[in-house]
């Protein structure tokens, strides 16, 4: 009774009715299930944002970036971009067009795109070459080796064509491996059109930009693969979670899942 009567003075003093003191904020409530389903979902997929993770847990963005907000949740990798600077533009060499600039592709196989990146493992730098089908933004090829040369390249379009087809364009910045005669012999070989980007523009390929950029939040520390051959595997994997689970932000799907759904609905149509 006397907590009854400490209840009824406290209500008094606060000028409050005595039912609030023990009322329980369901906002709270739910902000704080909605907090451990966005902490769940970044245990699995690290670099999503609110809206990625909106999508997700299919739920509104505005409330998903509210709750994130409020607890101070944000992806556990986040991406440093780049400025891009007006002087850096430069001419097109060898009369080569940025074909990715003017087209916007609206099937399969129409403009590919084409870089590579490098890893830190084990006191040496490896390279990975990746080829991206603009269309869905899917991986279709790639490559990996202790250099980056011409081998390196070849090696993730033949791959990429191998697997998929011949492309009607296939763009990339200005590397020397992109410039070289035999890159240019087997595009032609293949009746492929060179795209380029613009002399130090790496901005023009931004779609594989991107790509890495994000690729390599997801991977992580490569140094916790204990040996070369479970560093590939690490990176093949990753290559099959882009292409089939990772939801992608242009697609507001996966590559392969926006792939089967247009080639459904032709069916349909």
């Amino acid at each position: 009774m006397q907590s009854k009567d400490n209840k009824k003075a406290l209500a008094r003093e606060l000028g409050v009715s005595r039912s609030s003191l023990y009322y329980q904020s369901k906002m709270r409530i739910r902000d704080q299930c909605l907090k451990e389903q966005i902490l769940g979902a970044l245990s699995e997929h690290p670099s999503y944002g609110h809206k990625r993770l909106a999508l997700h847990l299919k739920r509104n963005k505005k409330c998903i970036l509210r709750v994130m907000k409020k607890f101070g949740i944000k992806p556990y990798r986040r991406r440093v971009r780049r400025p891009c600077k007006p002087g850096d533009l430069g001419k097109h060499p060898l009369n080569v067009a940025n074909w990715a600039k003017a087209m916007c592709p609206i099937r399969r196989n129409v403009l590919w795109a084409s870089d590579f990146t490098y890893f830190w493992y084990h006191g040496k730098y490896w390279y990975l070459c990746t080829v991206i089908d603009l269309f869905n933004r899917e991986v279709v090829g790639f490559s990996f080796s202790g250099n980056h040369d011409k081998s390196l390249i070849l090696s993730a379009l033949q791959d990429a064509i191998n697997r998929k087809g011949v492309p009607q364009y296939l763009h990339s910045d200005q590397g020397s491996e992109y410039r070289s005669y035999a890159y240019f012999d087997l595009l032609k070989q293949y009746g492929i059109k060179v795209s380029f980007s613009s002399k130090a523009s790496p901005w023009q390929n931004g779609y594989q930009e991107s790509f890495y950029s994000e690729f390599k939040k997801d991977l992580g520390d490569v140094t916790r693969f204990e040996t070369l051959s479970l560093f590939m595997e690490g990176l093949y994997q990753q290559i099959h979670y882009y292409n089939t689970e990772r939801i992608h932000s242009a697609l507001k799907t996966s590559p392969l899942l926006y792939r089967q759904q247009l080639a459904t609905s032709d069916k349909l149509s």
